[in-house]
């Protein structure tokens, strides 16, 4: 198993914050960013709303940083840890305005791009930047599929329902021809979207036992990846078999990679953590590697 980071500060939910991230800063960000990659993490991860209906505050929190100046800021401060968009709404862009502007994050970052994607849930944010709300299932599938297409190409070329084009260039484009494309989603329609059109399938929202259920219904395709959050802030320098149980418990759920979120008191505790948790991850491979023998 795998495990990223679902990296604090950029995204403040209220049941998994921790309270030090209300005034955490770049600073903070760029000395986690780097312990993580030091540690051996596979991604850290920024999730994208242009604007929060203040309705939906307390649940969803208020603060989401720009995914892509964020994850460029990150790709600065470390060397070989993946940067990974969880998630952008697909209907708040043409594909070659992410095609130009992540693969330009891909390229400066030598090529640490992954593109978590999704359909989009706040009808509001939809009518506040002119999204259709309607079509939005229908125009991801079509932008998934105008996205393979165009990443990592000069001349791109795509004609469908809702997108149409050739005879434009991009420059630059993605270092990666095959950027890795993640679904995220709650609904057995986004895993069929997932395995259809994708590499892989981030729920959230699911308990593991519906998470396991919905992946029994479906016969995933060769490699594909299940990359599912912790669910809850863990604590690995305070309850390391705590921890050490729910990364069991999501693979048995059917994970390949684990999103974690962490809890922490401050910035370098949060560190301290990080690598804490790297050590578990590592101990459980190796528990692992032995069984198999």
């Amino acid at each position: 198993m795998r495990i990223g980071l679902s990296t604090p500060v950029v995204v403040q939910v209220p049941a998994v914050a921790s309270a030090w991230e209300a005034d955490g800063t770049a600073e903070d960000l760029a000395l986690i960013a780097r312990t993580a990659d030091e540690a051996g993490l596979e991604f850290l991860t920024c999730s994208e709303h242009v604007a929060v209906p203040s309705a939906e505050v307390a649940s969803r929190g208020a603060v989401y940083w720009d995914p892509l100046a964020t994850l460029g800021f990150l790709a600065a401060h470390t060397c070989r840890i993946r940067l990974a968009t969880a998630v952008l709404v697909l209907g708040y862009h043409h594909p070659l305005e992410i095609a130009k502007q992540h693969g330009t994050l891909d390229r400066i970052s030598g090529g640490r791009l992954l593109l978590g994607v999704g359909i989009g849930s706040l009808a509001p944010e939809f009518d506040l930047i002119g999204a259709d709300w309607t079509s939005r299932a229908q125009r991801a599938d079509e932008a998934i599929q105008a996205l393979r297409a165009s990443v990592g190409v000069e001349e791109p070329v795509y004609q469908g329902a809702f997108f149409d084009y050739s005879g434009m260039t991009v420059q630059p484009h993605a270092l990666q021809r095959q950027v890795p494309i993640w679904v995220g989603g709650r609904s057995r329609a986004s895993l069929q979207r997932a395995m259809r059109l994708a590499d892989g399938w981030m729920p959230f929202g699911l308990a593991s036992e519906q998470i396991r259920d919905l992946l029994r219904q479906e016969a995933a395709p060769s490699g594909f990846e299940v990359i599912l959050g912790s669910g809850r802030a863990l604590d690995p320098t305070g309850d390391s078999a705590g921890v050490r149980n729910r990364l069991i418990e999501l693979a048995a759920a059917g994970a390949t990679t684990v999103s974690c979120s962490l809890m922490a008191r401050s910035a370098e505790h949060y560190c301290q953590q990080i690598i804490r948790l790297a050590e578990i991850a590592t101990a459980l491979g190796s528990d692992h590697e032995e069984t198999s023998r």
